[in-house]
């Protein structure tokens, strides 16, 4: 089956978002702007060291490269910083601006280039850039370098050695980026940041504590309560103990020698594009491939959802409306598994026991989505599309090739799986988390007397109201056209992470008593298109 889904038109206002090459008039009246004296207050710059995440290694489009990691917050900081005394900025560089990772000369699974937008298709669609990344990571870069943000890293990973070694990559126990630059096998990031003394330091750390679990659309765990990460899967949320008390490490580790600091909280993860771009209800009766069919099919679910309301629970009925977009069919954990039930009141109705069985097997969590529900961005490509695996899991069943092949389609006639969709339980479980590590940053901040800042806020800010710059235009959280996002709807775009460069600025100026030249957000690409 074709794709058959609307897919939103976010791409009308382009021309806007991408217009950083524009050239603004002089305002000046000809006259020589006075010089100002920049200062660095009580701060001292001149070994800053940035540690985190993606976040921090400027990771944008589903990528680190090159231009991208130029583009990070903390070199914009750097360049800031050096106008007040701050010294040299080292980057670990990717090779190239395509992204991947090889190892051993080849690729390395998962670690892909980056997200361009492509019209090769005749509308705007982001696709990985073609070409062997020549990014080799048993290649061991010579330290030490400021920039230690990696990619993938979660709060217990910064002080954990050999976090960084190549032998451990095989087996899974290491992050492929830290390995290029660890300074020996069994270093830890935090320990690579202290041995260069900084004078001043930012720590953005936590997103992936929780990021990972919303990405799989909930599909890992909540540790809470379990205090030994080696037991957490790659998607599970960390428990908050842990987070409180490495983050106290990293702090007293940082802050040993007397260095300042900034630290910055977590953005609300379901606010940004990954979780607001695909809707709902994505399904176009007027599609070819899907509205001939929305009779037979309603006519095939109307049994199951006489079996509903006979259970009692008639707001899972399914039914697609022949007049605007319907929603999808999803399977939601938190629900009654009624698949017993289903199976025994289709046999009292007449229903064969084989098919019977099969049908509570493939309902018995299933509802139609609505507006609560979050589908996430991956999901585009899945919708309506045939599941090979839900086809052999049938065929397993018993049910024949033809039958199997019409109960395989995502969304329609399968479920659309967990990973697919954030449920609001599954939102209220991230929403405890993110106020449980976000209050464990403030009150470690207060106790360092170090100031945060609210980048939660700032990115709400982005997504509700915008955020305006000097030539008029806008930044906000729409995927693609807004500026502040870029196309793996997570990271931010160049333009974005300006905003975070300036929101650091702002908080070093009240703090340290500092005067620093802004970051000018249009300096900075909102979208990269090749």
């Amino acid at each position: 089956m074709k794709k058959i889904i609307t897919i939103l038109a976010f791409f009308g206002f382009l021309i806007i978002s991408c217009s950083d090459d524009d050239t603004l008039p002089d305002d000046t009246g000809g006259m020589t702007p006075e010089p100002v004296n920049y200062t660095s207050g009580s701060a001292d710059f001149s070994t800053y060291v940035a540690l985190g995440n993606s976040l921090t290694a400027g990771y944008s489009d589903g990528a680190l490269f090159s231009a991208g990691q130029t583009a990070s917050f903390p070199n914009m900081l750097a360049t800031s910083f050096a106008q007040a005394g701050g010294g040299e900025f080292t980057i670990p560089f990717m090779n190239d601006d395509l992204g991947g990772l090889t190892l051993g000369g080849m690729p390395l699974e998962d670690f892909e280039n980056r997200f361009i937008l492509s019209f090769a298709s005749g509308s705007p669609t982001p696709v990985r850039l073609d070409g062997a990344g020549s990014t080799e990571v048993s290649n061991i870069l010579s330290g030490p370098f400021n920039n230690m943000g990696v990619p993938g890293a979660k709060i217990y990973h910064l002080p954990a050695t050999g976090y960084g070694s190549l032998d451990a990559l095989a087996i899974g126990a290491a992050n492929p980026y830290y390995v290029r630059f660890a300074s020996a096998p069994t270093a830890s990031m935090i320990g690579d940041a202290v041995a260069q003394n900084p004078t001043f330091f930012t720590l953005w750390i936590g997103n992936n504590d929780i990021l990972a679990y919303a990405t799989e659309g909930g599909d890992g765990e909540n540790q809470e309560g379990n205090t030994n990460p080696l037991t957490y899967g790659s998607s599970d949320i960390t428990d908050s103990g842990v987070f409180a008390s490495v983050y106290d490490q990293l702090l007293q580790a940082l802050t040993a020698n007397g260095a300042g600091g900034v630290l910055a909280n977590i953005p609300n993860v379901t606010s940004i594009p990954y979780f607001t771009t695909v809707p709902f209800a994505p399904l176009d009766p007027t599609n070819p491939d899907f509205g001939p069919q929305i009779p037979t099919l309603n006519a095939t679910y109307a049994q199951l959802n006489q079996v509903f309301e006979f259970l009692g629970v008639p707001e899972r009925s399914i039914t697609f409306s022949a007049s605007a977009a319907s929603a999808l069919v999803i399977r939601d954990e938190s629900l009654t598994d009624l698949s017993a039930q289903i199976t025994g009141a289709l046999q009292v109705g007449g229903l064969d026991a084989p098919t019977a069985t099969v049908i509570g097997f493939l309902y018995g969590q299933a509802r139609q989505a609505n507006a609560n529900d979050l589908i996430v961005l991956p999901a585009q490509n899945a919708i309506a599309q045939f599941n090979e695996t839900a086809f052999a899991t049938l065929q397993d069943l018993g049910v024949p090739a033809a039958d199997a092949g019409q109960l395989s389609v995502n969304g329609i006639t399968y479920p659309m799986e967990d990973k697919w969709v954030l449920t609001p339980s599954e939102q209220e479980t991230i929403a405890v988390a993110l106020d449980r590590f976000n209050g464990i940053i403030t009150t470690l901040a207060a106790q360092y007397d170090l100031p945060v800042i609210d980048v939660k806020a700032l990115l709400e800010r982005a997504g509700s109201e915008g955020i305006p710059l000097s030539d008029g235009s806008t930044i906000t959280a729409e995927f693609a056209t807004g500026g502040g996002f870029s196309l793996d709807g997570v990271h931010l775009s160049p333009r974005g992470y300006a905003l975070i460069a300036n929101a650091f600025i702002e908080a070093i100026e009240t703090k340290y008593g500092a005067e620093l030249p802004e970051v000018d957000p249009l300096e900075f690409t909102g979208l990269y298109i090749d």
